[in-house]
């Protein structure tokens, strides 16, 4: 599917493929995803489990519900989604990311249906999802209102999104840019804008302006001294999630 759209920002995208290859290496630039993952997939995991029932003891939790993750890149997300079961959707507007994508759910004997496409094309064709992860991607995009629009269509009524992205403090500048960018150099430097973070009140009435509801909101904070990352109520300074439900 050609990726048509009105809110892909060409130079986000070219960022994200210029690093491709390294998706799956957890020492390469994609280092802090990988850290944060499990911290993101508890998260996300918990939300979908406690919106339709799931018990995550099960063997398949997810068995019967299908999701997209919008931005998906090498399949970080979306292969722990398929290994629970749910059939999965992975999309992104940066053409390179998709053949890594696929090739490394091939060797790990996962069925994803990876598309090289934009949230706007899958609500033009009509995709409906039980639940959306739209992970570090709204801070990439030329319009957050009309994507967010997009992605609430994408929802089943009674679906939820799960978004996350990087706050605009101070605080966020120095850990993000200067921290990730310049000094620990886990990423090449210009990979954020800070002048596009959003704040999380900002980023619930965005939601409510998609016709989305706003359920919760945690943070996840990066321990330096331990190396590890946990799930805040309180600490949204830098890097948090939300959780929105479509109305039936």
């Amino acid at each position: 599917m050609a990726a048509e759209t009105t809110t892909v920002d060409s130079e986000e995208v070219a960022k994200f493929e210029a690093m491709a290859a390294e998706w799956w290496d957890p020492n390469g630039k994609f280092k802090p995803l990988h850290m944060l993952n499990p911290c993101r997939l508890d998260y996300i995991t918990g939300q979908i489990a406690a919106e339709f029932g799931r018990d995550l003891a099960d063997p398949s939790p997810f068995a019967g519900l299908r999701i997209l993750d919008i931005g998906c890149g090498g399949g970080l997300l979306a292969e722990p989604m398929a290994r629970l079961g749910a059939e999965v959707v992975g999309a992104d507007a940066a053409e390179r990311n998709i053949p890594v994508a696929r090739i490394h759910a091939e060797q790990s004997g996962l069925e994803i249906d990876y598309r090289h496409t934009t949230a706007e094309a899958l609500a033009e064709a009509g995709e409906q999802f039980d639940a959306v992860l739209n992970m570090e991607v709204v801070e990439h995009v030329s319009d957050p209102p009309a994507y967010l629009a997009a992605c609430q269509r994408l929802l089943k009524p009674g679906g939820i999104m799960i978004c996350s992205t990087l706050n605009r403090t101070p605080k966020s500048y120095v850990m993000a840019i200067v921290g990730a960018e310049h000094v620990m150099r886990w990423l090449p430097k210009g990979t954020h804008d800070w002048a596009k973070f959003i704040t999380p009140d900002e980023l619930f009435d965005l939601l409510r302006q998609a016709g989305l509801e706003p359920v919760d909101r945690k943070g996840f904070v990066f321990n330096p001294l331990g190396w590890s990352w946990s799930i805040s109520d309180r600490d949204l300074s830098v890097n948090y999630v939300t959780a929105s439900v479509k109305p039936d």
